[in-house]
């Protein structure tokens, strides 16, 4: 049977995971791939360092340079942790005549032009299911399987670790902190989680989806966004009683007026699927013109779910269906982009949850909603739970509003969070009905 001889680049939790399945499951994986895979190589700098696979001795070597001049080794899986040194080491990759499979959405949402430049100019591939939505297909979805259509809208949930703390927050009534706490003794969130609940990650794997879907070419520090941490356990409660969950929500929209592109907490009605996406699980909703809505669910972090993408990616790489893809598919357009305009952030419009902190006392209310009426916000309904009555207290106040704009919005809270009578702290989140 013929061989095919792979090899891993960083071997950290991913990598060992991928390993794993590579050689436990090297009989399963060897059919679909048509020929006998072997794991030739595996390349770290730290060798020393604990992982939670061993490999047969061997394998594991710190000489990238040897395992760019080996011509029988023709995948690889870059699985290094730093977006910088992926990038350096997937142009020695592609220049060494490798195919290259990653995982790193970061690496691609900075550098993804260059990389699939170099890629079609040395006739090689990029494949990269694994940087995002974990174990989900969404990217073969988007570029392969719903070519047919032209794809009007994404919602998705796109950050485990998120999805996890708001999660444990609305469940088991834990505050912010707690809920972080656990999802890095689970492993769902790194040392320094503010990439993931900063919202970062989020727009950086909306920016590839917006590009595989729309063609937009947009910069994911462009994208406007607000993370999780300004949550509180509050205002999951408040959303649960008027029917709602919180969601970090990625959101791109094809409009007349040009595409819509988002993240932020956002509350959605509760039973709708996307509400009902617990832990450390991703959701994809799509919708084309064509096949109407579709719904993608699965693990969106952990190592071996990603580890599950990356090698299904190889063994796409490894029959060939990849550069087919890769050549004639709209994967990741570099010469003439095509273009669709993105919306002023100020024009796009929906309903809007605000929660201020307010004096208890006679004519607060009159005041705030007068802001909100000079910017023509229509109140659909208010939350202020009864005190006692003399107090003197600051108390919660919620109000949903009607459709209204980004830019209304923005406008009328600004003199609000300067009232004598509103304190530090307010915030606004979109809804999705």
């Amino acid at each position: 049977m013929e061989v095919a001889k792979v090899a891993i680049v960083g071997y950290g939790g991913v990598g060992a995971c991928a390993a794993r399945l590579l050689l436990n499951n090297s009989e399963r994986i060897s059919r679909f791939a048509g020929r006998r895979v072997e794991l030739a190589r595996v390349v770290d700098c730290d060798l020393k360092r604990p992982r939670n696979f061993t490999l047969p001795p061997g394998l594991l070597t710190d000489d990238l340079d040897g395992l760019l001049a080996d011509p029988e080794i023709t995948a690889v899986m870059e699985l290094v942790d730093s977006a910088e040194s992926a990038r350096s080491i997937t142009l020695k990759l592609l220049e060494s005549g490798k195919d290259v499979i990653t995982a790193n959405q970061t690496l691609l949402a900075e550098h993804g032009t260059e990389l699939f430049s170099l890629a079609r100019q040395v006739g090689r591939s990029i494949a990269f299911e694994a940087a995002v939505a974990g174990g989900i297909p969404a990217v073969a979805a988007i570029s392969e399987c719903l070519t047919a259509n032209r794809i009007e809208s994404i919602h998705a949930i796109l950050n485990g670790t998120s999805n996890f703390i708001l999660s444990q927050m609305e469940e088991n009534e834990s505050e912010y902190e707690a809920a972080l706490a656990e999802a890095q003794q689970c492993g769902y969130a790194d040392a320094n989680p503010a990439l993931d609940v900063g919202g970062g990650d989020t727009a950086q794997k909306l920016a590839i989806l917006a590009h595989l879907a729309f063609g937009a070419s947009v910069d994911w520090r462009e994208i406007p966004r607000v993370g999780i941490n300004v949550v509180g356990l509050d205002d999951v409660r408040y959303a649960r009683e008027l029917g709602y969950t919180i969601k970090l929500l990625a959101v791109a929209e094809l409009a007349p007026e040009g595409l819509e592109l988002h993240v932020s907490p956002t509350l959605v009605r509760q039973g709708t699927p996307l509400a009902e996406v617990r832990g450390a699980y991703n959701a994809v909703r799509i919708v084309g013109d064509a096949v109407g809505r579709i719904f993608l669910h699965g693990l969106g972090a952990g190592q071996m779910p990603t580890a599950s993408a990356v090698v299904s990616d190889l063994i796409d790489t490894l029959i060939g269906r990849h550069a087919i893809s890769f050549r004639t598919l709209n994967l990741w357009p570099t010469e003439v982009a095509p273009t669709v305009p993105l919306r002023n952030p100020a024009d796009v419009t929906g309903r809007y949850y605000l929660r201020l902190y307010a004096d208890d006392r006679p004519n607060v209310m009159s005041e705030i909603t007068g802001a909100l009426g000079r910017h023509n916000i229509s109140i659909s309904s208010v939350i202020k739970h009864e005190t006692e009555e003399g107090s003197d207290s600051v108390v919660p106040l919620v109000i949903m509003t009607h459709r209204t704009s980004e830019g209304s919005i923005a406008a009328a809270m600004k003199p609000i969070s300067q009232f004598g009578c509103v304190h530090p702290g307010s915030l606004r989140m979109r809804v999705r009905d």
